[in-house]
């Protein structure tokens, strides 16, 4: 039987029309999967056209998948393929540029606001501390709500941070830590507890994992991140397939940001299909969870009312859009969030680094001599063909792995600008600089791992306990 309009279409509002035309084009895709009759899929077809003229002439604009009207606060990516040669979602990074994603116009289109120079001075006065270098140069570009969080911590009022790992395997690679070293530097620095989350239930959903084997990955990350050097009296490291079944506090925010998400809101925001399992459609209610101080009665006393800051990569934000939305209807603070660029694969900026792609990056449990062989081999150069080509011309500092990895871990710099003018005039060649970065990596990771050494199972249990922590609130 073919479909009709069970309803005046001019009666419809935007939003209806929106979730009407994605329904409708989920069933000509469904019946063409399921190799309906041709009459069938046709008169799908020809609804699915009278919905988009409708919602065109009612909105004026033209139906994109993922993206509702734009008076409309539900929330999306703002990003297609289409419309940009960029493409950023939670677990996809695209870019066809060598520089790697455009930064500016991601904050245009997911509407955060740049770190600029005031709000770095700003976080020095609060502090009394230099910036971390992850904020001089710019790892670190945006954020949402920043200034609210200086205004609570220069009026004596309290905050968190939050951040997170997805355990996908056993060893982690040094673009992981990039989240974990400014979130201990921003703990030193406030002195404000910290929760970790480590999905390992968002592993097992999207992974070919058992949860066994995610939980098992999730106490091995468990280890590296402790070996970074946080804290055990502030600091709460917790597994969502562990934490989840003992904590009503945080079930309860679960459920209540489920509530207040439709399903075709979490399609738009973050691409799902009606044949994603349901787990996907209501894992973001989880990720958002840890944003409120209550899914954490041991540490903040069962107070609802305590601001959380979240630095992470750019990628995950819109998760956190979600939670920004939902957080007025439940009753809870917005969350602040700090973003940060991705870590460049070995290969070129244009994808983020693959944890089961070994030599896409440099892994925390690599040893010197693998170290020196990934980058001699495979780290990207922005140098010339030649040597007398590279002496006349110089080298490329915006598109060279080697200086993008230097960036983030040497710590100087004055000597830093030394390295990039030298490449930059052809003074310095590509193997040289190659040589510097595998000078300053080498001594970092052994450290790492020998620190690493120390810490046993029992220390893992103990930062994974719930408990209080050394606040008061």
């Amino acid at each position: 039987m073919a479909d009709s309009p069970n309803c005046d279409l001019k009666s419809l509002s935007p939003l209806q029309l929106f979730e009407r035309v994605t329904e409708q084009g989920e069933k000509v895709r469904a019946l063409k999967a399921g190799k309906a009759p041709k009459d069938e899929i046709d008169a799908a077809v020809r609804m699915l056209l009278s919905l988009k003229l409708s919602y065109k002439t009612t909105t004026g604009q033209d139906y994109q998948a993922g993206l509702p009207p734009k008076d409309l606060v539900l929330i999306n990516n703002g990003t297609t393929k289409e419309e940009d040669e960029d493409f950023v979602d939670p677990w996809t990074v695209q870019t066809s540029n060598a520089k790697g994603v455009d930064y500016d116009k991601l904050i245009v289109r997911f509407g955060s606001s740049k770190i600029d120079t005031d709000l770095i001075n700003r976080i020095e006065r609060a502090t009394g501390q230099k910036p971390h270098r992850f904020l001089r140069r710019g790892i670190f570009f945006s954020h949402r709500d920043m200034d609210q969080i200086l205004d609570a911590y220069e009026n004596k009022k309290s905050f968190y941070l939050y951040t997170g790992r997805g355990p996908s395997s056993q060893a982690m690679h040094v673009g992981h830590l990039i989240p974990f070293i400014f979130t201990k530097w921003l703990q030193e620095v406030f002195d404000v507890p910290l929760v970790i989350q480590l999905t390992d239930d968002e592993k097992y959903l999207w992974k070919d994992l058992t949860t066994e084997k995610a939980y098992e990955y999730a106490r091995e990350n468990a280890k590296d991140i402790i070996a970074c050097g946080f804290d055990i009296n502030k600091t709460f490291i917790f597994s969502d397939l562990d934490y989840l079944g003992t904590s009503t506090g945080f079930y309860k925010n679960i459920v209540k940001v489920q509530k207040h998400v439709t399903f075709n809101q979490v399609k738009g925001i973050f691409g799902f299909t009606d044949s994603d399992c349901i787990g996907k459609i209501s894992f973001p209610a989880i990720q958002a969870a840890p944003s409120f101080s209550s899914s954490f009665p041991q540490i903040f006393s069962g107070k609802e009312n305590i601001q959380c800051l979240i630095p992470c990569a750019i990628d995950q934000d819109p998760y956190f859009r979600m939670t920004r939305d939902v957080a007025p209807r439940i009753g809870q603070p917005k969350p602040a969030l700090l973003h940060s660029v991705f870590f460049p694969a070995l290969q070129g900026a244009q994808t983020k680094m693959s944890a089961s792609d070994p030599n896409s990056s440099i892994f925390l449990t690599d040893t010197p001599k693998q170290i020196k062989t990934k980058i001699n081999k495979h780290a990207f150069s922005g140098g010339r063909d030649t040597i007398e080509e590279h002496r006349k011309y110089g080298g490329n500092c915006d598109v060279d792995v080697s200086f993008m990895y230097l960036t983030f871990f040497l710590e100087d710099d004055d000597r830093l600008e030394q390295l990039k003018q030298a490449y930059t005039s052809g003074e310095l060649l590509t193997g040289e600089l190659k040589k510097v970065l595998i000078e300053t990596l080498q001594p970092l990771i052994a450290a790492h791992q020998e620190r690493r050494k120390q810490v046993t199972d029992e220390m893992v249990k103990q930062f994974m306990t719930p408990r209080k922590l050394a606040f008061e609130f």
